[in-house]
């Protein structure tokens, strides 16, 4: 039960910010730090105070027949990725305060940004590959808020974009991986699927698995070639970046591959797509930072050579190669994330991140400069530092690796290129922008920042330090529990150390810093070299692509939408046809084994009035009033037919509904044109006879066939379980409120965020009141009739009382919240039309908004409450009690659920139906009175 505190904290974080900048930015950025900082100090709590080598779970059921579980676990692989989550973040948040000009919103931007960190802390806590995903799309949504903070800049909402659409695609692919294991292993749980190896691997949908997730994990994680998204991801401001790269986002893809290595790994498909692509985005990624003149482009493209390695480890997926890449990902974190902080200062203080426009800066800024040089030789590799030792490790595995028989010689070729590219690009960046001689002023006069601002990159760089000078101390725990974790064997043996003697990996190391140090000297000549090819701008190619695609598609809908609702109702129906009538084409005969009913006169009769509704309707339609009569025999009808066939709940429904409809169309027809041309000639009147007569036979005929034919329905279920599973004899009901509860409230969602949208779009419309009717006559000057105020008036009281009897009554006899909703909704709307809108609106001086709101948020209410008694989302429960002068009644939790349906109704329907009023009020402007 606690475990689910630790993102939950995180959650609630991010409305702190917008509370304590009242305070000022320091306030705020000491109260946005408190919830990471007590999250980081209940992992910490948890885990030390259990067996490393016990996995913490807590889980809620939710949708247990989808396979949705809430679900959390805490084990060696989620306590790494959680340290480095909240432990710098919290040096972000520190950092930012300082980092941010005062025309920046810092609320908004500490919002997003624990946002970010909730997603990722979700992701690598989740127990549930289903909510995994869900977290894994929520960083792409995070992050983008977070690219696009500066959103006056192009680059920042062009690389926000970016960002947006290659890790989106890979979440989808993500998605199809997921749904694909669990039809494998007929489950979402992670602890299962990990235990399933044998069973995923000897799947015929291993391939595709296989393929589906490392595009979910190699778009996140910025792998060639869907890399480019990252260096333009730099538009954002440099806390964003220096998070991004060190613990977030791009991390994401890391853990995922190791997460799922237990259950994936092991087969050549894994090692050839995941060991080469980490290589060549590892040379790919190196070559571009030894190009780049700007700062944060240099520090971009090496995280993506670092990823590189990284994932090319996890290719390798020996016990030794997982320890490599488990112990980069902690160093790369610590140099790269004070790099980028330090980029950051170097920009905040010059004005200028463009290394050619820097030089110089270690006699102004020589606290920056020590820093960030330790920072970039831990980057390059080099010792005493962190970077080296897991360098060495890395060369070891490339060395001995033996996947690709006799072509096995390129592993170690472009761990080695990667390498030199690594030196070489780090010493350009700590050569270039502190000791070459400036060759012009930066455009602001360099001083140390203040030392809050610069104390996350001198702790990062201790721990960089003590990591590469007692690599035993700190992490071999941490290490160990995450290898124990990855690995699907025995925990292997190993061994952190400076110095493990002259050994090859030890001798390439040596060759790959002089070769870097060689190559720095001839950067120049590398920079004329590449001049020869022509320059290309991913964020021009993207968006040229984009356009192209959008192009392609505006082609395509062209082609198929001309702007004729006719042609599309043609299209729709005679593709309906042709499927009914291949499908009744298979029958033996159309009659099935069952008897048919008699036909009684007054069914003959209702069947004649419904068919002369209907023609009429269509036949008349130009004359608006007379065809509204005719489709409202069309309804009546059909709720006739209802009753008579024993569904009063739908009798009941649909003459609610044919009330709302008819004020809606009235409301809406009378601001269209009086008068229409005739819209069809004779050849597509025959056209859609034709096509309107071959609809109503296939649909009749497939009636027919269904109805006098025995069919295993699932209402005998809903029929034997509505008393003892939902406490109620009224099946209907029980369905909408128990069975399928979770349907009905995404129904009632989408209900009060349409009435919201209609709100929204109606809210300042102007229109022009017709002064007359189709024939010329002048409207009567008497708005509001004395007969219909007296009548709506009196049957206002007893239709809310009809109201309420209708909705206490709806679980056991035909009623409910939905009818009883629309019934409020139409007594109320009556009263705004015999009364007028001003009239009504201050008597009911309220805004309906907060009651759709309100009623969404009551049923989601009740569902959430289950988890509260181990049961799943949405369960309900009912018992009998004995209430003085009332007797034994029955209550149900489900009421309440019920009750969020009725002000859901309410308040959408109102909300749409009275601002519709409001457009005929006295001030709208008419013709005859603009």
């Amino acid at each position: 039960m606690t475990l689910p505190w630790i993102p939950l904290l995180t959650f609630l974080g991010v409305f702190v910010p917008a509370l304590a900048i009242r305070g000022g930015r320091t306030v705020c950025a000491l109260a946005t730090a408190v919830a990471p900082a007590i999250a980081l100090g209940l992992v910490l709590f948890f885990y030390l105070g259990h067996d490393g080598e016990e996995v913490m779970r807590t889980s809620f059921q939710w949708l247990p027949s989808l396979g949705l579980e809430v679900a959390f676990r805490l084990d060696g692989l989620s306590l790494l990725f959680l340290l480095l989550i909240l432990g710098i973040g919290l040096l972000i948040i520190l950092y930012t305060r300082y980092y941010l000009s005062e025309k920046d919103s810092m609320s908004r931007f500490y919002a997003f940004l624990i946002l970010f960190m909730t997603s990722m802390v979700g992701i690598v806590m989740s127990d549930n590959l289903l909510l995994m995903w869900g977290f894994w799309e929520l960083t792409s949504i995070s992050s983008f808020l977070l690219i696009s903070f500066w959103s006056h800049e192009t680059t920042a909402r062009k690389g926000a974009r970016m960002a947006m659409t290659v890790t989106g695609a890979g979440g989808l692919a993500l998605l199809a991986g997921i749904m694909l294991i669990g039809k494998v292993t007929g489950t979402y749980d992670i602890g299962t699927v990990l235990e399933s190896h044998d069973l995923i691997t000897a799947s015929p949908l291993y391939p595709a698995i296989v393929v589906l997730v490392l595009l979910g994990a190699f778009t996140k994680s910025a792998q060639f070639p869907f890399h480019f998204w990252l260096p333009h991801a730099m538009a954002a401001p440099t806390p964003v970046s220096a998070y991004l790269h060190s613990a977030t986002m791009v991390k994401a893809g890391i853990f995922l591959m190791l997460r799922l290595h237990p259950a994936l790994s092991g087969t050549e498909l894994w090692t050839v797509i995941v060991t080469l692509t980490g290589l060549v985005t590892l040379v790919y990624g190196a070559w571009f930072a030894f190009l780049k003149t700007d700062l944060k482009g240099i520090l971009a493209f090496s995280t993506i050579s670092h990823l590189g390695l990284i994932t090319s480890l996890l290719g390798l997926g020996n016990s030794q190669a997982l320890i490599a890449a488990l112990f980069h990902i902690i160093n790369h974190a610590l140099f790269k994330a004070s790099l980028f902080m330090a980029a950051g200062i170097v920009d905040h203080e010059t004005g200028s991140r463009d290394v050619r426009k820097l030089g110089g800066l270690y006699r102004l800024m020589p606290i920056t400069t020590a820093l960030t040089c330790i920072a970039t030789i831990s980057m390059a590799g080099v010792p005493p530092l962190n970077g080296f030792i897991s360098k060495e490790m890395f060369f070891t595995e490339a060395l001995a690796s033996q996947q690709f028989g006799g072509l096995s010689w390129i592993v170690p070729l472009l761990a080695g290129l990667g390498g030199l590219l690594s030196v070489a690009y780090s010493l350009r960046l700590a050569y270039a922008t502190f000791f070459r001689r400036p060759r012009q002023e930066p455009p602001k006069t360099p001083h140390e920042p203040p030392w809050p601002m610069r104390f996350p990159i001198e702790l990062l760089v201790v721990l960089c330090i003590i990591v590469g000078l007692v690599p035993t101390l700190p992490q071999t725990p941490i290490l160990e529990d995450a290898v124990r974790v990855t690995m699907s064997g025995e925990m292997p043996e190993f061994h952190l150390a400076l110095w493990h003697g002259i050994n090859p990996a030890l001798l390439l190391s040596m060759a790959v810093i002089a070769a870097g140090i060689v190559l720095h000297l001839l950067h120049r000549h590398m920079m004329r070299f590449n001049r020869q090819f022509r320059p290309q701008d991913a964020r021009y190619i993207f968006e040229a692509f984009v356009q192209r695609l959008v192009g392609l598609c505006q082609r395509l809908t062209d082609r198929l939408e001309n702007g004729s609702l006719q042609r599309y109702m043609f299209l729709l129906m005679a593709v309906s046809v042709l499927a009914m009538a291949l499908g009744l084409a298979d029958l033996d005969t159309l009659t099935g084994n069952l008897g048919q009913q008699p036909l009684d006169p007054i069914v003959a009769m209702g069947a004649a009035l419904l068919i002369m509704g209907g023609v009429l309707t269509a036949a008349l339609h130009r004359y608006r009033l007379i065809s509204l009569l005719m489709l409202s025999v069309v309804g009546l009808v059909v709720s006739l037919t209802f009753a008579r066939f024993s569904a009063p709940d739908l009798a009941l429904t649909q003459l609610s509904v044919e009330v709302v409809t008819m004020i809606l169309l009235m409301l809406a027809l009378f601001f269209l044109p009086q008068k229409t041309p005739k819209e069809s000639g004779g050849a597509r009147v025959v056209r859609d006879v034709l096509i309107a007569t071959g609809f109503g036979g296939a649909v009749a005929s497939l009636n027919f066939a269904v109805l006098t034919r025995d069919l295993d329905s699932i209402s005998e279920f809903f029929i034997r379980q509505s008393v003892p599973g939902g406490g109620g004899h009224n099946v209907v009901n029980v369905i909408l409120v128990d069975f399928r509860g979770f349907d009905t409230l995404g129904e009632i969602t989408v209900l009060a965020i349409a009435g919201l949208a209609i709100f929204k779009l109606l809210n300042r419309l102007r229109l022009f009141m017709p002064a007359t009717d189709m024939e010329g006559r002048l409207w009567s000057d008497d708005r509001h009739p004395t007969l219909l105020m007296v009548v709506s008036q009196t049957l206002l009281p007893l239709a809310l009382l009809v109201s309420f009897f209708i909705f206490l009554r709806g679980h056991n006899q035909p009623g409910g919240g939905f009818i009883a909703g629309l019934i409020t909704a139409v007594a109320l709307i009556l009263l705004y039309m015999s009364r007028g809108v001003e009239w009504a609106q201050q008597r009911l001086d309220f805004q309906f908004q907060p009651i759709a709101i309100a009623g969404v948020a009551l049923s989601t209410f009740t569902g959430l409450c289950s988890w509260l008694f181990g049961y799943p989302f949405l369960t309900s429960t009912f018992d009998h009690f004995h209430l003085p002068l009332i007797g034994d009644i029955e209550l149900a939790s489900a009421l309440i659920f019920d009750g969020g349906i009725y002000l859901a109704v309410v308040g959408a329907t109102l909300m749409i139906l009275a601002n519709l009023g409001k457009l005929t009020t006295a001030h709208r402007p008419n013709k005859d009175n603009p």
